[in-house]
């Protein structure tokens, strides 16, 4: 169990690395004024914030991810393990299950993590230099909205990360563990590396597209209120109103650069915790990659 949450941690930490600056400009297309937008699309905002806020506005707010990193990890590969060895048999739809389980209890940290990551990659938007700067970093962002809004500001997006983490983790390591298998995840094999690359690549891909829109308005959720002008009562008013003034098009915002993050930040993910795997047991002679019941999988999507 210790091996899997140091494993975790450490691809965890590169997923993360990689994918920041996708997320980045995700949160920025789901969040921006339809009337008068700053950014024509994913690769225009991508050359925007270069532009106008240098390479390290890509990395505003990483400091959040990385430090619920080590909690998140812990809960998903405990949770999940130990669910998947209480329902018995190694089955898909325990799979699911087990995912789900362990994407529902890691929103305790999620929701207040990506709540700081949102409001540090909002702050300072179109600005090379910040002339005002509201949070010095992810921690002094959750003090200063606790501060001002209490225990209940701190989970503002609790129900909406619920709905949108516990299926995304059940399709993930669903679709983790058919892949794996169908590709056939031997240590012995000498493509096993792109085979998991690419199984964990997909897996991304296919727990994005699941729950995607129910991201959106989390998004725009944990956005409200940063301009001082609070919008939504509630995630059904939110979806009301964003359909009313925007159309369906509007839950599918920032869709490319999530679907383009995802791909490279599961297989980075995933790789880094195979291969640190295979290192620490090879003293033992444990077979890395046999179908287990507790599945190594990245909890970073």
């Amino acid at each position: 169990m210790a091996l899997d949450f140091l494993a975790g941690c450490v691809g965890g930490a590169a997923g993360v690395l990689v994918g920041h600056p996708f997320d980045t400009v995700k949160v920025r297309l789901q969040v921006q004024n339809v009337e008068k937008p700053l950014y024509r699309g994913t690769f225009h905002c991508f050359q925007s914030i270069i532009k106008q806020e240098s390479a390290f506005g890509l990395y505003k707010g990483i400091g959040s991810p990385m430090m619920g990193l080590t909690f998140i990890n812990a809960l998903v590969f405990g949770v999940q393990g130990n669910t998947l060895r209480a329902l018995g048999k190694d089955t898909p739809l325990n799979q699911f299950l087990a995912g789900s389980a362990a994407g529902a209890i890691q929103c305790i940290i999620c929701c207040p993590m990506e709540l700081a990551k949102t409001r540090m990659q909002l702050q300072g938007t179109g600005e090379y230099k910040q002339k005002t700067k509201n949070y010095k970093n992810s921690l002094d962002c959750l003090i200063k909205i606790y501060q001002k809004e209490g225990l209940r500001g701190i989970n503002r997006g609790m129900v909406s990360t619920f709905i949108r983490e516990t299926p995304s983790f059940g399709f993930y390591f669903l679709t983790y563990d058919c892949m794996t298998r169908y590709l056939g995840c031997e240590a012995e094999d000498s493509y096993v590396i792109p085979k998991l690359l690419f199984s964990g690549g997909m897996s991304g891909i296919v727990s994005w597209l699941s729950t995607y829109p129910m991201d959106v308005i989390k998004s725009r959720l944990q956005a409200d209120g940063v301009g001082g002008v609070t919008q939504y009562k509630g995630i059904m008013d939110c979806v009301r109103k964003s359909y009313h003034e925007e159309g369906w098009r509007v839950f599918t915002r920032g869709l490319t650069s999530t679907l383009l993050r995802a791909f490279p930040v599961n297989a980075a993910t995933f790789a880094t915790v195979t291969v640190f795997l295979m290192y620490m047991r090879s003293e033992d002679n444990i077979p890395e990659c046999e179908p287990d019941p507790v599945i190594h999988q990245p909890s970073n999507l």
